[in-house]
């Protein structure tokens, strides 16, 4: 049975109060009218009922208390009424002064009058020293609707570099004829959904875009993180494990009590939504025939793990406290000394979350619903993670580095397509050698959720926790610990066929991947701010000049961007190929002057940022697109405008993942110890997915992906193309030597 989140738990816990103290005291009050008056409701009804209530109630006041007494509960009325009054209050006023998005657009390093006043009410309001992480909930504004006109312009403008003119004017076409007629009909409907409604984009784009989805979700879906890039705290795979779940278990229980600082904006002023961190552990997607669900435990004292084809449950808890990092190591020793055999389907059984969805939802229905499979698979579904000890060994190898990263990250993409379970939402992989990552389940959150985790567990594992100087885990064995628990399953023939035919879909999906990392050292943010340029602004146009140079044309582009400055916001999309870029691009393919083509970047970079402010505020293109395809359908009315618009393929998909705790980890004397960032699989069959991690001010990591079976498409010519753009615009600022050092 699904539990109330802790969410909705803070979010009604104040109005939970007042109205039990409202009904004591009605039940109190109705009970002495009924004494003294039996037949007030007969004669009045309930709606005059309260006519009787306040002289009766001091009557009750005067009769049973004493005017000490009678002082002393109209002084906590008052006050109570006034702490409600006040509370009320200021969540009204900060939830006023969170709408102004104005900041957002203020000069770079200048406070303004205005936006100083602004902070210091921000401040005011906000009214605590020390927040928890959902303390700003019920402050945060709802996503604003933007006009249809506004929208119809900013869509014109953003696909006019990739039409022809007679293309771009039957699009103007289409656009106004929607404008005039469809569009206000179906503006009308969202604009009454969003005002009931937390968030009018969230609640469709996670039932639309991802659990009615019924194609594979690994590789298409599910999206990767990586371990640190030159650091190995430790060879023992078992160590490595023990001390990683231990932090990782530490995080959930801080996440539980929320005493996790919320996420801020502008020098920890605007606080971000905290919603998706809900369902980070003890959730698991469902497959469903038309659409999957997410089924969230409000708790979950067991982890299950899976190793050489054998799944066994882990207790997390012994004696009524955590597992220690030494206890855990034990315990995965344990099963790395487990001689026994797979059972009939058990090794692939997996393989079903990596295949169609259709198909993994008869299976789970038909043999996976009773019995001792029901019981194990309860335990998987309902495990407060996933954990697989990998049986290969995956590392970044200096000697050979281009082939050792792209296998670690097709490792994490995909592994051997049945040695995860792709629904969980969040899989650790420890391979034999010591080194992880993470593969993440996207329907449920965003991945700077999953990057929150990583960074605090990185930064917990090798110098808060530590090893020995053997290698492991500090501490000691329990001797009377139980050991892990190995789940049995009976999957009939029937179901391996099932299993064995997912498993072919998927391993065909997985050999098409082509992945391949760059960790690009020649320079980093430090040096592109030095040039007054945004650097998410330079690697996005020194994308658009690699994809241009690559494959000698121009494509949609989408970038995420975050919506969180809203309740319950998630990601809103940059179109990053704009009139502006391409005016860059033909600059530099066409060796135009560096004078002009110095020009030409910084006014595409002042685009690009212009665009991805009004994505963050609630501006954007195609979330608001999106929900009106939606209305349509809901009202049966096809638009032939936004089938064509919501058609469109995305060639060049990407995203930065952002460094969110920075101070976690000493990048200048420890450069070694951070992420470097994880990737996700192609969006389209002859596009690029591009993920990318700025770290510190000198590294910048690419994760890039596109399928082998496309001609049009090759990773390692991208790459080498996106390195090439980043030194060429970097030339044109003919920064000093000095400067490059």
């Amino acid at each position: 049975m699904l539990q109330m989140t802790k969410l909705t738990k803070t979010v009604i816990k104040d109005r939970v109060r007042l109205r039990v103290f409202i009904l004591v005291l009605y039940c109190l009050i109705v009970s002495k009218v009924l004494e003294q008056s039996p037949d007030v409701i007969p004669k009045c009804g309930p709606a005059k009922l309260w006519d009787h209530i306040p002289p009766l109630f001091f009557s009750f006041c005067s009769r049973y208390m004493s005017t000490q007494n009678q002082m002393l509960v109209g002084g906590v009325m008052v006050g109570t009424g006034l702490w409600i009054a006040i509370i009320f209050s200021m969540r009204t006023v900060l939830k006023g002064l969170l709408s102004w998005h104005g900041w957002m657009f203020a000069p770079h390093g200048k406070i303004t009058c205005q936006l100083r006043i602004w902070l210091i009410l921000v401040k005011v309001f906000s009214g605590m020293q020390t927040p928890m992480l959902y303390s700003f909930q019920n402050s945060l504004p709802h996503l604003p609707v933007p006009s249809v006109k506004d929208t119809m312009r900013r869509y014109l403008d953003s696909v006019r570099p990739l039409l022809s003119d007679e293309e771009h004017q039957r699009m103007q076409s289409l656009a106004l004829g929607f404008e005039k007629n469809l569009g206000p009909k179906l503006q009308w409907y969202l604009k009454l959904k969003s005002w009931w409604a937390t968030n009018y984009v969230s609640d469709w784009w996670e039932e639309y875009i991802y659990l009615r989805g019924r194609g594979p979700i690994m590789v298409n879906s599910n999206y990767y993180v990586m371990d640190f890039l030159y650091a190995f705290p430790t060879h023992l795979q078992a160590a490595r494990a023990g001390n990683v779940i231990h932090a990782i278990m530490i995080y959930r229980r801080n996440l539980d009590r929320a005493q996790m600082k919320p996420l801020f904006a502008l020098m920890n002023s605007v606080p971000l939504c905290s919603a998706q961190w809900e369902r980070l552990f003890n959730t698991c997607r469902i497959p469903g025939q038309e659409t999957d669900t997410v089924q969230h435990m409000s708790d979950s004292r067991h982890i299950v793990v899976y190793h050489r084809g054998r799944y066994f449950k882990v207790g997390m808890f012994y004696d009524g406290r955590l597992l220690l990092p030494r206890e855990i190591e034990q315990q995965m020793e344990r099963i790395l000394a487990e001689t026994s055999e797979p059972q009939p389907g058990e090794e692939t059984l997996a393989a079903l979350t990596a295949g169609d969805r259709v198909p993994w939802a008869c299976a789970r229905n038909a043999y996976l619903r009773h019995g001792k499979n029901k019981k194990s698979l309860d335990a998987v579904e309902k495990a407060a993670f996933f954990v697989t000890l990998d049986d290969t060994e995956q590392r970044y190898d200096p000697a050979n580095p281009v082939e050792s990263l792209d296998c670690y990250a097709k490792s994490l993409l995909h592994g051997k397509c049945y040695d995860r379970w792709f629904d969980k939402s969040i899989n650790l992989i420890v391979f034999k050698n010591g080194t992880l990552g993470l593969n993440a389940e996207h329907s449920w959150a965003d991945a700077p959720i999953v990057g929150h985790l990583w960074e605090q567990v990185l930064s917990m594992d090798p110098v808060k926790l530590g090893y020995s100087a053997e290698g492991h885990c500090k501490g000691e064995t329990h001797h009377n610990l139980p050991g892990p628990q190995r789940l049995q399953w009976n999957i009939p023939p029937e179901c391996q066929t099932m299993i064995a035919n997912s498993l072919s879909v998927a391993v065909a999906l997985a050999d098409d991947v082509d992945s391949h990392i760059i960790p690009f050292s020649n320079f980093g943010k430090g040096l592109i701010k030095k040039c007054k340029i945004s650097p998410d602004a330079f690697i996005q146009l020194a994308l658009q000049l690699a994809h241009y140079r690559d494959k000698g044309k121009f494509c949609l582009t989408y970038e995420a961007s975050m919506t969180r400055l809203f309740r319950e916001g998630r990601t809103e999309t940059v179109r990053s190929c704009t009139i502006e870029s391409c005016a860059f691009v033909r600059a530099m393919i066409n060796n135009k002057t560096r004078e002009e083509k110095l020009r030409l970047l910084t006014q595409a970079a002042g685009k690009h940022q212009q665009m991805y402010r009004l994505a963050m505020t609630g501006q954007g293109i195609d979330r608001h697109l999106f929900c009106l395809y939606v209305v349509s359908k809901y009202l049966g009315q096809d638009s032939p405008f936004l089938q064509e618009v919501l058609s469109e393929p995305w060639k060049l998909s990407t995203s930065q993942t952002p460094l969110q705790q920075g101070e976690l980890f000493d990048l200048v004397n420890h450069p070694e110890y951070v992420t470097s960032g994880g990737g996700f699989g192609p969006v389209a069959d002859d596009g690029y997915g591009v993920a990318y991690v700025i770290i510190g001010e000198k590294l910048i990591n690419f994760h890039i992906s596109s399928k082998r079976s496309s001609p049009e498409t090759d990773s390692h010519r991208f790459g080498n193309n996106i390195r090439q753009a980043m030194l060429d615009m970097l030339d044109l600022f003919q920064l000093d030597k000095k400067d490059l050092k």
